[in-house]
């Protein structure tokens, strides 16, 4: 009797622990879920860090994602910059490849600092779609490449508006949300000297291309 009693004690201990863990995994679950879409950051753009304590304020993962997408930026713009600057053959090309060069270069200097003070590793080189898109560039001649760099740079910018918008709302870091000012400052100022070469195809602008910042 004494067995018996044992092992039926022992079963209802394991059946309570099995319903135990499986109450808590998809509560846990749902709360990762829930926070993702709290702060608007994809699954591919956590990094699994989760959010950690710096003397500036918590810094999330949509921080951190951020905080790489501006160093990203200027990868793949200041080379643009640069060509622009090289091949352009009217003024209002060449005049938008400097402010490239200009906002991007004081932009990536404040990111590695941040990036250095908050613990934040950052890339090294652009991404694929962003050297494909120097790419396309590279290959272009003549009015095709100057239109195709006011598209591909004016498409760009106007995307990173969201994220701007969204990270600058919701950041609890002091230093996140200094950078995200000053890259809403540049992308308004980029956007605007693209736009007074005559060549944005608006049209265009709204298709689902998502180029990434």
């Amino acid at each position: 009797m004494a067995t018996r009693y044992t092992i039926g004690s022992g079963l209802v201990i394991s059946a309570l622990a099995l319903t135990l863990i499986a109450l808590l995994i998809p509560v846990d679950s749902f709360g990762s879920r829930a926070s993702a879409a709290a702060t608007g950051t994809a699954a591919a753009d956590d990094d699994g860090g989760g959010t950690v304590s710096t003397a500036f304020g918590p810094l999330t993962a949509a921080d951190r994602d951020f905080i790489r997408k501006v160093r990203l930026a200027g990868l793949w713009e200041l080379p643009a910059g640069r060509q622009a600057q090289q091949r352009g053959s009217r003024p209002a090309i060449k005049t938008a490849g400097q402010h490239l060069i200009d906002g991007h270069t004081e932009l990536d200097r404040q990111v590695i600092q941040v990036g250095q003070a908050l613990g934040v590793d950052l890339p090294n080189q652009p991404t694929a779609q962003q050297q494909d898109w120097l790419g396309q560039m590279n290959r272009a001649r003549g009015e095709e490449y100057e239109r195709l760099f006011v598209q591909l740079l004016r498409k760009a910018h106007g995307k990173v508006f969201s994220l701007l918008a969204g990270i600058r709302a919701q950041t609890k870091n002091s230093m996140v949300r200094a950078l995200a000012t000053s890259a809403n400052n540049t992308v308004l100022d980029h956007i605007t000297v693209l736009e007074d070469t005559g060549l944005v195809d608006f049209d265009a602008l709204s298709d689902n291309v998502q180029p990434t910042k």
